[in-house]
């Protein structure tokens, strides 16, 4: 008896009587969702790699990473804190450098063995390396050590002369047991030194972040093989994305293009202190409208900045608020807007701490222009909130958040999960076995989405239809190996305007009906 996978079996090639088994797997393909709550940041640290996606769910993850948060522009900490305080949890950290950053270095006895950070930065400025007595007879241990790192000490290391620091060096480089693995701080050197060591500590010094001379270009970075900034998000699966702190309109159009090729949600901003201007000839509205920038891949936001308490540094600090955005937007389900939602951690705008509030003709400026703001009041009550819960696009249909992101989650998670129907075989016959199973695949899918749970009673989309027939698929195209489902998503809608119809007065007539309201 053998046991084959479905296919696996060549009928025709069997000679010798046997029992064969298939194991077929279920008829019914089943198509799950991408995640939705992923998001990017892209900025300056004190530690980790540069052009690489670092994935944490909390401020202790990313100081493991990356270090603490730096009180300065750009820095990628602070963006990650005040996300994590809107509820964000699956965020991508990518670092950026201005190329000037170094590793911090440090040498034993001399020539002995040179240390090396693992990564550039200033963090690395704090390791310290101590040469001990070892555990076992005539053996050493050298320990490296950083401020909220758990030390990684290399004992019983042996050798006379030379030996030892090449032995020390390739304990340190690759581990020296099965608990004891590679060193995740430093990369060491041995050098030519033939003495014994002494009992001794050294400290790191010269890293630097390369965080001098940080502009949008820096932020956007380099595609290609070697992606860096924006373009190391290539494949990621982000739904948010923002480049903290970046200010330059220059941007913004390569911005709306990645965010349209890579389905991202790019959150932008203006600089701080922006003024509205007229919404014609001068200001954040022009400024937008001259650039181009209409689509719904990406929200700019006014240039009215926040001020924030820095509980690292101990200083309240005015920051972009990019963050407070792109953390609620990753955060809340996705068939919702940013609109009217509160934003926390604000202590105040840099127009509050003006004593001025935004007029109904500054407001409709914005408004007309696609831009959107954090302001104190919202429609909700007197709280720091997002005003108008659009992306960039002048089309109503489309300038919704939750356009953008339920739009790119649907996409997002067919690429995701139909592939599994390429190179199947498809009949031109009514009877054809293909079609149906894939109109059932997407059909249980958008199903799911439109049934109510306990989070969402509405479910996630108001209506669907698919159609995967003869009469979407001509037998000429199925001949020349196509093969096609058109799907019609219909969306929830986001109440923008409520409308209360007040009728009061001593001679108003109140009429009452049983009737349910529907």
């Amino acid at each position: 008896m053998t046991i084959y996978q479905q296919g696996q079996i060549n009928a025709t090639a069997q000679v010798v009587p046997d029992l064969f088994v298939q194991v077929i797997p279920p008829s019914q393909a089943t198509l799950n969702g991408v995640p939705s709550n992923l998001l990017g940041i892209c900025g300056t640290a004190q530690w980790g790699p540069v052009g690489a996606v670092t994935p944490i769910s909390s401020m202790s993850d990313y100081a493991q990473a990356h270090g603490a948060t730096q009180n300065r522009k750009y820095d990628m900490g602070t963006a990650a804190a005040i996300a994590v305080q809107q509820g964000a949890n699956n965020i991508r950290c990518t670092r950026v450098s201005d190329g000037t950053d170094l590793a911090a270095t440090a040498t034993i006895q001399t020539t002995g063995l040179t240390l090396t950070a693992k990564y550039t930065g200033t963090l690395g400025n704090q390791i310290q390396a101590t040469v001990g007595t070892g555990s076992a007879a005539n053996s050493y241990k050298i320990t490296i050590a950083l401020p909220g790192f758990t030390p990684e000490v290399f004992d019983n290391i042996v050798g006379t002369g030379n030996a030892f620091w090449v032995n020390a060096a390739a304990a340190i480089n690759n581990g020296n047991s099965s608990l004891r693995g590679k060193s995740d701080l430093v990369v060491a050197a041995a050098g030519a030194l033939a003495a014994m060591p002494v009992a001794a500590s050294v400290t790191l010094s010269g890293g630097t972040d390369g965080a001098g001379t940080i502009t949008g270009s820096v932020l956007v970075g380099t595609d290609g093989l070697s992606r860096k900034g924006m373009y190391a998000w290539r494949g990621a699966g982000l739904s948010v994305g923002m480049l903290a702190d970046c200010d330059d309109s220059t941007t913004w159009a390569t911005q709306q293009a990645f965010g349209l090729a890579e389905g991202v949600y790019m959150i932008a901003t203006g600089p701080a202190g922006d003024t509205i201007g007229d919404g014609t000839t001068t200001g954040a509205a022009y400024v937008k409208k001259n650039l181009g920038i209409d689509s719904y891949a990406i929200k700019i936001l006014f240039g009215d900045w926040v001020y924030w308490l820095d509980s690292v540094n101990s200083v309240t600090r005015l920051v972009s608020p990019q963050a407070f955005c792109a953390g609620l937007l990753a955060n809340i389900n996705r068939a919702s807007s940013g609109l009217n939602k509160a934003v926390q951690g604000v202590v105040g705008t840099q127009r509050s701490y003006a004593n001025k509030k935004y007029s109904q003709a500054e407001l409709t400026i914005l408004g007309q222009a696609g831009l959107d703001l954090i302001c104190n009041p919202v429609p909700g009550g007197s709280y720091f909130g997002m005003r108008f819960g659009r992306n960039t696009s002048s089309d109503q249909s489309v300038h919704g958040d939750n356009y953008t992101r339920m739009t790119n989650y649907l996409a997002a998670s067919f690429n995701a999960g139909m592939g599994i129907y390429v190179g199947e075989l498809q009949a031109q016959s009514e009877q054809d076995t293909l079609r149906p199973k894939v109109k059932a695949t997407i059909d249980n899918f958008l199903l799911g989405m439109k049934l109510p749970t306990a989070a969402s009673p509405n479910g996630m989309i108001d209506d669907y239809n698919t159609k995967c027939d003869l009469g979407n698929n001509p037998v000429a195209r199925i001949a020349a190996g196509y093969l096609q489902a058109d799907v019609s998503v219909r969306y929830l809608s986001v109440v923008e305007n409520f409308i209360i119809n007040l009728q009061g007065g001593q001679n108003v007539e109140i009429v009452r009906t049983n009737t349910t309201a529907q």
